[in-house]
């Protein structure tokens, strides 16, 4: 059987537009959407997504020493929380956050924020700082109560610490725009009256050492941030509360809790 050429063409392609719609039909999707992170840019409309968040414990002596440790011996050690974790904050709002369930004692911990635009592994310490994007204002809040019964019993701290809503955060400020931050006011205060005070300084381990270490067990990559550890005078709120948080350079964060 013959076929003339432009038989030939549509038998062509024929097979070309069924092996298409074939290719169409094995084509994985997903089954349900799940929505991304993102956090706002100040000064832009762009956005910056959130791969992991990063937290470092017990960063300032004094605080070490509040919570039970001794911060001359003690290595960095580190916890993650979930994207789901982040609440955003806008400048000049006083922001509802939800006094979250299982907890009586519900504590605020005011923390400078870094976000990467690169990452590695193995990460070296003179060059930690050339992956940060940018930094912003981050509350650490925590169930304190459960994450201490949870230390108590050598579990886990996840449920004190990475719960829904338990990263407020400011938009990022880029750092072509703030510099670096090595020093500088830290504060946080409840209903006027100041609680924490301390400045940057007193970081046991700088935002270039936490990139390093950190890159020692993973390899960072852009999109994660890091909560780079609080002050002394942690303590507890109530619903009803505001929360002033304040670090030199940056704009405040506030929180109302509700």
């Amino acid at each position: 059987m013959t076929h003339s050429r432009r038989d030939v063409m549509t038998i062509a392609g024929g097979l070309s537009v069924a092996a298409a719609a074939g290719a169409q039909a094995q084509t994985p999707k997903t089954i349900f959407p799940v929505a991304p992170t993102f956090i706002p840019i100040v000064g832009t409309s762009d956005l910056y997504p959130v791969r992991r968040i990063y937290c470092i414990g017990r960063n300032y002596a004094a605080h070490a020493r509040e919570m039970g440790s001794d911060p001359t011996r003690e290595p960095p050690f580190f916890f993650q929380k979930p994207t789901d974790a982040i609440q955003n904050v806008k400048i000049g709002e006083v922001a509802d956050h939800p006094y979250p369930s299982l907890t009586k004692n519900y504590h605020y911990e005011v923390e400078l924020v870094a976000a990467l635009k690169s990452g590695g592994r193995n990460i070296a310490m003179d060059k930690a700082l050339d992956h940060v994007y940018g930094y912003a204002v981050g509350l650490d809040m925590t169930r304190r109560d459960l994450q201490r019964a949870m230390g108590d019993e050598k579990k886990p701290w996840e449920i004190g610490k990475s719960f829904d809503m338990s990263a407020p955060i400011g938009p990022i400020h880029p750092v072509d725009k703030v510099g670096h931050f090595t020093k500088g006011a830290i504060q946080l205060s409840v209903n006027g009256q100041v609680k924490q005070k301390a400045d940057l300084s007193f970081m046991i381990w700088s935002v270039a050492e936490q990139i390093a270490k950190l890159s020692e067990a993973f390899e960072l990559k852009a999109g994660d941030i890091i909560y780079s550890g609080t002050p002394e005078n942690v303590g507890p709120v109530v619903k009803g509360d505001v929360l002033l948080c304040q670090i030199e350079k940056l704009p405040d964060l506030s929180v109302k809790i509700v």
